[in-house]
């Protein structure tokens, strides 16, 4: 789930966000559907350069049944110490990478490896050449991104999110190559995220990519992948696992 401010929000491109409704309510739509863990990001916070919204993330931490995990504005770890004190499971660190890992191993070595994920956001440039990108898309990095993701796990962090830019809103398929490129190379669990369309690409990206899980917003979010009809569009999870697993 992506948010400005209050406001529960879908993106395309990390672009034109599309206004989708309140938080809060998807957050009780996802619970009676008995979702296995949510994501929250706040895909404005550090592009304002302001802190993380504590009032909405502890509100969102006290309705959900399920793990909850967020990102967006985590600059410290004071800042981390407190997003966990209101209940949160996860954080999700991106453009802190960019030049404090000392965050990723303080806040392991408190909370532990499996509470620190990084998401990095990578595309393509001109030449076909895939660079990570910080800040919602904003700044590329001067480092490779398996370097990156070398250097966070080496300092602690215990989930990898690979997320294909071009690819977000979609509905075009995960970006098999990149997911199973990161899987095979990292000891931590890689989860897919970004451009889901069904249930069959899940299948696939966790076979044939390798990775350890799955995420997806558009898909969970509009009714018959038609970003006009928008319907939290998600079957429960007992039947989500049985579609996902079945030919595994």
């Amino acid at each position: 789930m992506t948010v400005q401010g209050r406001k529960l929000v879908k993106t395309v491109g990390f672009k034109k966000p599309n206004y989708i409704g309140d938080p809060i309510n998807a957050i009780k739509i996802f619970n009676d559907k008995e979702v296995d863990e949510i994501a929250l990001v706040d895909i404005s916070a550090s592009k304002e350069g302001r802190e993380p919204n504590y009032s909405l993330i502890e509100e969102m931490a006290g309705e959900c049944f399920m793990p909850l995990a967020y990102g967006g504005g985590i600059k410290t770890f004071e800042q981390a110490k407190r997003i966990f004190s209101l209940g949160v499971e996860k954080i999700i660190l991106n453009t802190a990478l960019q030049d404090n890992l000392e965050l990723i191993s303080e806040s392991a070595s408190v909370y532990g490896n499996q509470s620190i994920v990084v998401s990095l956001d990578i595309r393509k440039n001109l030449f076909g050449k895939r660079e990570l990108y910080f800040n919602s898309g904003s700044n590329k990095s001067r480092i490779p991104y398996m370097q990156v993701i070398r250097n966070c796990i080496e300092a602690g962090a215990g989930e990898i999110i690979v997320h294909d830019i071009e690819r977000e809103g979609t509905f075009s398929g995960y970006n098999i190559p990149l997911v199973a490129e990161v899987a095979k190379q990292v000891s931590v669990p890689v989860i897919a995220l970004g451009g889901a369309n069904s249930v069959a690409d899940m299948r696939e990206v966790i076979r044939e990519g390798h990775a350890s899980a799955v995420a997806a917003g558009s898909f969970f979010i509009y009714k018959n992948n038609d970003p006009k009809s928008i319907l939290i569009n998600y079957p429960s999870q007992e039947t989500l696992e049985k579609e996902i697993f079945a030919h595994l």
